[in-house]
């Protein structure tokens, strides 16, 4: 009989330091093969943890948000659409609308879009800019755009394929905040806007695709993996997670094929906890593995199928085979402190996908719910039955009051409203880097080399909890 080990059951030796200040310790990982990750945490697709908040703030962070699947295929790409459009170097494709138009028509069409101007052409030619000062006092909307826009004779421009740093100089010198570009016919090709560049300074750890973008990812299923990931990948995606409870199936193996076949995205797979589970997805054609089967604490999969493997024991199997192959291994699910995301990266996870560390945080879908003084938001499992009752109704388009009959793997909680996820995740790669230096390592990877864990009793574990009463409580 095999033994198996979760994160209460060791520790990690502590080993002599390089690292004069924790701060020094570099995190910077891989999430699957072509995916680069300046923090190693990735933000699980579950309906009231990752939309495009918790994306966009995860991402700037340097990790990774997965949009969950548990909508309609329109939302999810809505939602892959605003994290994409939240930050770019260039604006390739800026909203353009074509003469004749009146300044209502316009208004419009920059409240539906979510913008703040609109570029102004006849026929393929820039004629014009419209911004939201042009209309900040005007009384009669019917009026045509032209009466108020700034012409093309009053309006700087530049070539497309400008320097970030020549676009700023001409930013500054002329006290703008927009810059279209243009080809040598006149034609549109792209906008540079002083938003997006303060963007870029102010968060520079920001994980981005080579055109500036955050990056994000989507989750899809297995019953329309290719019907789903089409307009997922067409909105610009980065990373598909195909996302089944038990991923060590036929199926899921047709699956990652058809995946693989038809579009060039990376491909991570999961959940699966076997050395036996990672070869075969490996040899699928997957671009990064996710383990976990059943350490969540709204997942009761162990208790209600008796199936499962201990969470550290299970990453160190996929990871014994996936290092074979150069392919990341992602940890999924049962870290509950930063104690525990550093012991998985440890035993060899590349990184950290949690529902319950970003869980109750403002970015998290979901009110704030007020009991007993304290405030809460819902955490759900995603095989539990609220979220399959929610599932239905939106499916539906209709509330649904007769109780279905599903097979039920989770549990829906409340948990203690954190404040901005920014602070917990600051918090816990604070506990990363500190076990970094504890490892005597440099990095993530010297880490993994460097780590020693030692298993430790139930008295050892109740020995490293703090005792007494929070100052606080």
């Amino acid at each position: 009989m095999k033994f198996g080990l979760t994160f209460n059951d060791v520790l990690l030796v502590p080993k002599r330091s390089p690292l004069s200040s924790r701060t020094e310790a570099d995190v910077k990982t891989r999430f699957t093969k072509n995916i680069a990750l300046n923090i190693p945490l990735v933000s699980a697709n579950m309906a009231t943890v990752t939309e495009h908040k918790m994306a966009i703030a995860l991402a700037r962070e340097g990790g990774l948000g997965i949009i969950h699947q548990f909508c309609t295929m329109e939302e999810q790409v809505e939602e892959v659409k605003r994290v994409k459009k939240s930050t770019c170097y260039i604006i390739e494709h800026p909203l353009s609308v074509a003469l004749p138009l009146s300044i209502r028509e316009a208004v419009n069409s920059m409240k539906k879009e979510g913008v703040t101007s609109l570029l102004v052409r006849k026929g393929e030619d820039l004629v014009g800019i419209f911004t939201s000062r042009d209309y900040l006092f005007e009384e009669n909307l019917d009026r045509s755009i032209t009466e108020v826009m700034t012409v093309k004779d009053r309006l700087v421009t530049a070539p497309f394929g400008i320097g970030l740093e020549e676009a700023k100089q001409i930013l500054h010198n002329h006290r703008i905040e927009k810059l279209p570009l243009l080809d040598p016919e006149g034609k549109i090709r792209g906008l540079i806007t002083t938003q997006d560049i303060k963007k870029l300074e102010y968060w520079p750890a920001a994980c981005r695709d080579g055109k500036g973008r955050l990056r994000v990812g989507a989750a899809v299923g297995v019953k329309d993996t290719l019907e789903r990931a089409k307009p997922l990948v067409d909105a610009g995606v980065d990373v598909l997670v195909l996302d089944i409870a038990h991923a060590h199936s036929d199926l899921v193996i047709q699956r990652i094929k058809e995946l693989k076949e038809n579009f060039t995205v990376d491909v991570m797979a999961g959940n699966i906890a076997t050395a036996t589970a990672a070869r075969d997805l490996i040899q699928a054609g997957v671009d990064g593995l996710k383990v976990g089967i059943g350490p969540s604490p709204v997942c009761t999969t162990r208790i209600i199928s008796g199936a499962g493997v201990p969470q550290l024991t299970a990453i160190m199997d996929v990871v014994s085979v996936a290092r074979e192959y150069h392919v990341p291994v992602c940890a999924d699910g049962g870290m509950k402190s930063p104690g525990d995301v550093t012991k998985a990266l440890a035993a060899g996870a590349s990184s950290a996908f949690s529902g319950y560390l970003f869980s109750g945080t403002e970015e998290a879908p979901g009110l704030v719910i007020m009991k007993e003084g304290k405030r809460y938001k819902r955490y759900m499992g995603s095989a539990s039955y609220d979220s399959s009752h929610e599932r239905k109704e939106t499916l539906e388009g209709r509330k649904v009051k007769e109780k279905l009959d599903v097979f039920v793997e989770g549990v829906a909680i409340l948990v203690d409203y954190k404040g901005l996820v920014s602070d917990v995740i600051r918090s816990i790669i604070k506990g990363v880097q500190s076990g970094i230096s504890y490892c005597g390592a440099n990095t993530l990877a010297e880490m993994q080399q460097n780590a020693e864990f030692i298993q430790i009793t139930a008295a050892g574990w109740e020995e490293s909890k703090s005792k007494g009463m929070k100052l606080s409580e």
